[in-house]
């Protein structure tokens, strides 16, 4: 463990103060209708007929509703005579494997028995061609046998690359149903060409796979469903481009621009693909540029890893300290999986490890440089999906009652 000396270890910390931060919070009130009336559209229901073959791909975590939203594709593809069924899209997660998968579905309520239907795993592949540059395309086998696919996922912007396409329907095709073994091939592109490879990627297997359409889910920057949109396979691409440029007007962002140490409750696999989302806390092993307004941090604390993320602790190598209950959380083979499958390595480096809470801001505040002890700027998130309510230090006070988006918390 880490020691101070003793007079570190009377820093006086300064006194926190719950703020509130206000976005746009549109929403939809009624999920189930939505999706009723979505998988309705003309263009939409003719692709669905008696006795059809339906695999409907979910993958991602973290996304509210999901099970309520894929519980209504499945029963309404069912009042059209179908035959739908559960597969796993979600690359190199869940460990790659069969179980791991399974597991990562079973946190999320998709399972046979809550569902009536089967859920498939495995993690087979069938090869569909190439890209340009060599890339092996590869897709779930469960999948290709399907007389129509459903890829069902969140568009926001992606953690590891900026580009049109970004984190969506295209991604779970290319990279989700590539499983393991695609997610990596992919992953041998540049993160600066990602989206153009994605794009290519996603055209090969809308005209080798049964893709019929489509279900888009966009979420506000409350952590809440904004909306819910069936894209048909024939505009997907074109569509998913515009619906990402939606979700990124619909972000939260931290409005804090100055922070001395940003304490963070918690990261993971159900907040993000990351752990947390670079896009809001502007620090990353992978993004050179980001698109939203970020703050300037010195030092980063880490509290906990979800129970969620079962031990998949990637994102903690950004923090500089953690704190020991991070360190027993850690599931490092399905860390390893998940890192070396996006190239991105740096992500679970052990950071320094405290004892306490009070032990790693104050090894924080110690080993920043130019800093103002007396007048501290320490600001504690939850974590980066919840971001109505923050903590700052007494001096940022002022900050905050001169920006009409914050307000201090009685």
């Amino acid at each position: 463990m880490p020691i101070l000396l003793e007079e570190d270890m009377k820093i006086k910390l300064p006194q926190m103060f719950k703020v509130k931060q206000s976005f746009e919070n549109k929403k939809i009130e009624n999920i189930e209708e939505k999706v009723k009336a979505e998988i309705h559209k003309e263009v939409i229901k003719n692709k669905i007929y008696p006795g059809q073959k339906i695999a409907v791909a979910v993958g991602s975590r973290g996304i509210k509703n999901l099970f309520l939203i894929v519980k209504t594709i499945i029963n309404e593809l069912k009042t059209f005579g179908a035959c739908p069924y559960i597969v796993s899209a979600m690359g190199s997660h869940g460990n790659g494997s069969e179980e791991g998968q399974k597991e990562v579905l079973e946190g999320y309520g998709i399972t046979k028995e809550k569902l009536g239907v089967e859920i498939i795993t495995t993690v087979d592949v069938v090869k569909l061609g190439q890209t340009s540059k060599g890339l092996d395309v590869y897709f779930d086998k469960a999948a290709y046998k399907a007389d129509l696919v459903i890829p069902v996922n969140r568009v926001k912007l992606h953690t590891d690359f900026v580009g049109d396409l970004q984190s969506g329907l295209c991604k779970m095709m290319v990279i989700g149903l590539g499983n393991h073994v695609g997610c990596s091939s992919i992953h041998e592109e540049n993160p600066d060409f990602f989206a153009s490879i994605l794009e290519e990627a996603a055209n090969i297997i809308i005209s080798k796979a049964n893709i019929g359409f489509g279900v888009a889910i966009l979420e506000n920057a409350y952590d809440e469903t904004l909306m819910i949109e069936s894209v048909p396979s024939e505009n997907m691409i074109k569509r998913e481009k515009e619906l990402v440029k939606i979700a990124k007007d619909n972000m939260p962002t931290l409005m804090i621009p100055d922070i001395d140490v940003l304490v963070v409750e918690e990261i993971g696999k159900d907040i993000s693909g990351a752990g947390y989302d670079p896009n809001i806390l502007g620090r990353s092993s992978v993004l050179k540029k980001y698109v939203l307004k970020v703050p300037q941090i010195k030092k980063m604390v880490l509290l906990d890893i979800t129970q969620e993320s079962h031990g998949n602790g990637i994102g903690v190598g950004l923090f500089d300290i953690i704190i020991k209950n991070v360190f027993e959380k850690l599931d490092l083979p399905s860390m390893y999986a998940n890192a070396i499958a996006c190239k991105c390595i740096d992500d679970i480096k052990i950071p320094l490890i405290a004892d306490s809470e009070d032990e790693a801001i104050k090894i924080a505040i110690k080993t920043c440089r130019d800093i103002n002890k007396e007048k501290l700027k320490i600001v504690k998130i939850k974590n980066t999906l919840s971001l109505e309510y923050i903590y700052v230090s007494e001096t940022l006070i002022d900050y905050v009652k001169s920006n009409k988006k914050l307000c201090l918390v009685e």
